[in-house]
């Protein structure tokens, strides 16, 4: 299986503290056919200018175009498409998918969080594996957290089929002494770092956007049909982690927005894939908001509660999001 080049993914919001980092990791790759694509999200902060300075400065052919963009070949190294509202995580991605599907010498799609650093041959290993791997659906590769003890945050993930809580193996583990989990243990790939094949996205299609925040990987993987998850040793990625939103961590408390849309999403996860167990993953989701509210405070239980419930956001959460973004983001499925 020949892979030409590999086409990255980045959504961008309010994210001008790490996206120079990430760009200028993916540019020191020495694997060179890539084509990088970020979707703005209509950042509030100055990502945009910042994009086109770096470019600029870094000497790499760079265009920007709007939603929705037809090609039929990609010319520029770095690509930023400028969303005309928050799209969510997913409605950003799938900006990038598509851009990047037009284009035919476009095998494999890498989506990458913005505050994730690459090193030199994670491309490299990606693009080798996949060469060798035969058919797959979604392939990963660890996730360190950015800093020096070298702690894994994901060797990919499980979903608790009751609960529908969903876990990172390995978390907290030394990357040194971790052993990775066996591939049949995965359930899905991080969303910060998993790259999906040609075939899997004319198969099965672009992300759910409904979602809006949390969840769209896991779903996404849930619907791979017969094509397998595949896992490349050796490509490595450091992940600062919930920078923009406050997903929290190994050790810290997640902000009552993550929990919002987490706990709703999970609710929505499980009526989709298990609905049987939904109202067992409903008490024990009830029984965290409790935790939480003793542990981290009202406002972060505020958040949880809310979305457990699938209600209206709180004031707090509700004028995080900009207007014109609400509807997509607040919307009511169950």
């Amino acid at each position: 299986m020949t892979q030409k080049t590999i086409g990255v993914a980045i959504v961008s919001f309010a994210s001008s503290d790490v996206i120079e980092d990430c760009l200028n990791s993916l540019l020191t790759s020495d694997y060179t056919d890539l084509k990088i694509v970020v979707c703005d999200n209509a950042s509030p902060d100055n990502s945009r200018a910042l994009i086109r300075t770096w470019a600029a400065n870094a000497g790499v052919s760079f265009q920007e175009v709007g939603q929705d963009t037809k090609i039929s070949k990609i010319d520029a190294h770095v690509t930023m498409i400028n969303a005309d509202v928050n799209l969510g995580y997913a409605g950003g991605v799938n900006q990038c998918l598509a851009y990047l599907q037009q284009d035919p010498d476009v095998g494999l799609f890498w989506v990458l969080n913005p505050d994730c650093e690459v090193e030199s041959t994670t491309a490299s290993d990606f693009a080798a594996h996949a060469a060798r791997a035969g058919d797959f659906s979604l392939m990963g590769s660890r996730v360190l957290y950015n800093r020096a003890d070298r702690a894994i945050q994901s060797d990919g993930g499980g979903v608790n089929r009751w609960t529908g809580v969903c876990s990172n193996l390995n978390q907290g583990a030394s990357a040194d002494t971790a052993i990775r989990p066996h591939i049949d243990s995965l359930d899905f790939i991080s969303g910060a770092n998993l790259v999906a094949s040609r075939k899997f996205i004319e198969t099965v299609g672009l992300m759910r956007e409904d979602y809006f925040l949390y969840y769209e990987e896991v779903d996404w993987a849930m619907r791979r049909g017969d094509l397998p998850l595949t896992w490349c040793d050796g490509a490595l990625v450091h992940h600062h982690g919930g920078t923009a939103i406050g997903s929290g961590g190994h050790d810290t408390a997640a902000s009552g927005f993550s929990n919002y849309f987490n706990f709703r999403n999970r609710m929505w996860f499980m009526a989709r894939f298990n609905k049987p167990a939904l109202p067992i993953a409903y008490i024990y989701t009830l029984l965290k908001v409790v935790k939480i509210r003793l542990k981290d405070g009202r406002e972060n239980a505020q958040g949880a509660w809310f979305g457990l419930n699938n209600m209206s956001p709180p004031q707090h959460i509700h004028d995080r999001i900009a207007p014109e973004a609400r509807d997509r983001a607040f919307n009511q499925q169950l």
